[in-house]
């Protein structure tokens, strides 16, 4: 099988040991790599993972140009990058313009470290110009160990943004949010035609079997995505998890690589 990881992460290598260290320290949980883009080849080499997705997060608006430069800097050889923009930096627009001229294929946002919620109307300018752009708009979903007491990316939430917006590829990450599978169910799966999924993580926190399958069977399999959220996962334990489903081979061939050509437009598969 060809494997196609949509989300793994990596720091500069003067970085990675200092945010892995504060990062599992937080979450608890070992890292899978030692934070390196060396180490994160090492790690989907080691799993026949041919190509897979790099996701940096801005956490301050003044990290989102450097930030953006540097996964320009490291693509190549199987490895795709998207930039990311800070919702409260001036120039988040004219960055997403720049994230396009890079070569980078979309947006990444994470509701917990930039302190936002999805739905809100200072957002759908930047959503739209997103589009316009060509790009996608990837979001952590659901709980995050390193959040506060509310989850300001729940599906609810997610539902209003992705419906504001219909000219707009969403993805959200976490088979929709860690933790709230049933809003998941209830808000997501199934009800909106540019909406993407992917798996990342979720065999660690210990997903039902049967209610993975429910949605991704309502959702649809040429939606759905695998990804790892590498360090924080091997992908290994993604790829058993959804080995262990009744799918077909075409399912299984759209999940862990196909869609996440399609989505890239990658000039191969299109």
């Amino acid at each position: 099988m060809q494997y196609f990881d949509f989300h793994t992460h990596a720091f500069t290598d003067s970085l990675a040991e200092r945010a892995l260290s504060g990062l599992s320290d937080t979450s608890g949980k070992t890292p899978a790599t030692d934070g390196t883009i060396k180490g994160l080849r090492e790690i989907m080499n080691r799993n026949n993972i041919s190509e897979f997705l790099l996701l940096p997060v801005a956490t301050k608006p003044s990290q989102q140009t450097t930030i953006n430069n540097w996964a320009a800097e490291v693509t190549g050889n199987g490895l795709y990058a998207c930039g990311t923009i800070h919702p409260d930096a001036d120039n988040a627009i004219k960055e997403i313009e720049r994230i396009k001229s890079l070569g980078l294929y979309g947006v990444k946002f994470h509701s917990e470290y930039q302190h936002f919620c999805p739905d809100e109307e200072r957002m759908f300018p930047i959503y739209r110009k997103i589009a316009e752009t060509g790009l996608f708009a990837i979001f952590h979903g659901g709980w995050d160990p390193f959040g506060e007491a509310e989850i300001r990316c729940t599906p609810e939430r997610m539902a209003r943004a992705v419906r504001e917006v219909p000219e707009l590829e969403f993805v959200v990450a976490h088979l929709g949010g860690i933790n709230v599978w049933d809003d998941v169910e209830k808000y997501l799966a199934g009800k909106f035609d540019n909406l993407w999924l992917d798996v990342s993580v979720i065999a660690s926190f210990g997903i039902d079997g049967n209610q993975l399958m429910r949605i991704i069977q309502t959702h649809g399999t040429d939606k759905i995505l695998f990804g790892s959220d590498c360090p924080w996962d091997n992908p290994r334990n993604e790829i058993n998890m959804l080995d262990c489903l009744p799918l077909t081979e075409d399912d299984r061939e759209k999940i862990f690589f196909r869609n996440a050509h399609n989505l890239l437009k990658l000039p191969k598969y299109i």
